[in-house]
């Protein structure tokens, strides 16, 4: 009996992996798409775009050699506060311009509408950080998000403003609100009112701080809203700063009147056109 005979394979089945390798040389292998990651710093938010001469500077006081001051206001916090200040403001017939973020404005909607109703409203972020720490898309994201919010909230087209948390302004980080169409707005006097009594604060030092650099082109920073050290002091320490500033040969004015033409609001419509440097 002849032996078992296992065949071997045929010359087509040697011939298979041969066949199978030149395919593989000769197929293109699709293209892999990479996921596109939304740039959010590529084009312009505000609207209208912030006066040019504004643009790269970190601006801390009107450039005007007249004696007008700026009154301005940040809501980051509860809406304590707005109620009285709102009516200071309208008792002595005087504008000024309230930076809220966005996480305030979706937190108090009926405060943001009442403060959009009678003032200017900018962007102070959404959250609130120290830029110092975010990257440019980060950066990009909070100012974005921030918009839509006041937005939706106000029903009201927010200035072309941006003031920086805690006043922190790194040179990239006001690149990237410049290119959104922002110019940095921050202050040359703070009353620190937010601080409250706990905090070692009265009203008298408070209106004190808001005149010590009274001088053209001011702009004084204050708060709605209570801080740690409790209940804030600036609605109180208002009318007074306001009654000083006047009695000393100043005017209030209204920063909307800085763009051209400038939004529908009250304050002069001329100053900045006879006195800016």
């Amino acid at each position: 009996m002849e032996p078992l005979r296992v065949p071997g394979p045929g010359r087509r089945a040697r011939r298979l992996p041969v066949l199978l390798a030149l395919l593989a040389l000769t197929v293109t292998p699709a293209p892999v798409r990479a996921t596109a990651v939304p740039d959010d710093c590529r084009r312009p938010v505000a609207q209208p775009a912030a006066p040019t001469g504004m643009s790269g500077a970190v601006n801390r006081r009107i450039a005007t050699s007249e004696r007008v001051v700026a009154l301005t206001f940040n809501a980051a916090w509860d809406d304590s506060g707005v109620p009285e200040v709102l009516g200071v403001l309208r008792r002595h017939k005087a504008p000024a311009t309230f930076f809220m973020t966005g996480r305030f404005a979706e937190r108090h909607p009926a405060a943001a509408r009442a403060i959009a109703a009678e003032h200017g409203v900018a962007s102070h972020s959404y959250r609130h950080p120290d830029f110092a720490g975010l990257t440019r898309q980060e950066a990009c994201r909070e100012v974005r998000r921030a918009d839509r919010a006041i937005r939706r909230a106000t029903g009201a087209v927010p200035l072309p403003f941006f003031r920086f948390p805690y006043s922190s302004v790194p040179p990239e980080r006001l690149a990237d609100v410049n290119a959104l169409g922002f110019a940095d707005v921050e202050y040359s006097a703070d009353t620190n009112g937010y601080l409250g009594e706990r905090g070692g604060m009265t009203v008298a030092k408070a209106v004190s701080r808001a005149l010590d650099a009274l001088g053209p082109g001011e702009i004084v920073q204050m708060h709605v809203g209570a801080g740690d050290g409790g209940p804030g002091l600036d609605a109180p320490a208002l009318p007074l700063i306001i009654d000083t500033v006047r009695a000393r040969g100043y005017r209030v004015v209204d920063l909307r009147a800085l763009l051209k033409p400038p939004l529908p609001g009250r304050g002069p419509r001329t100053w900045p056109a006879s006195g800016r440097r």
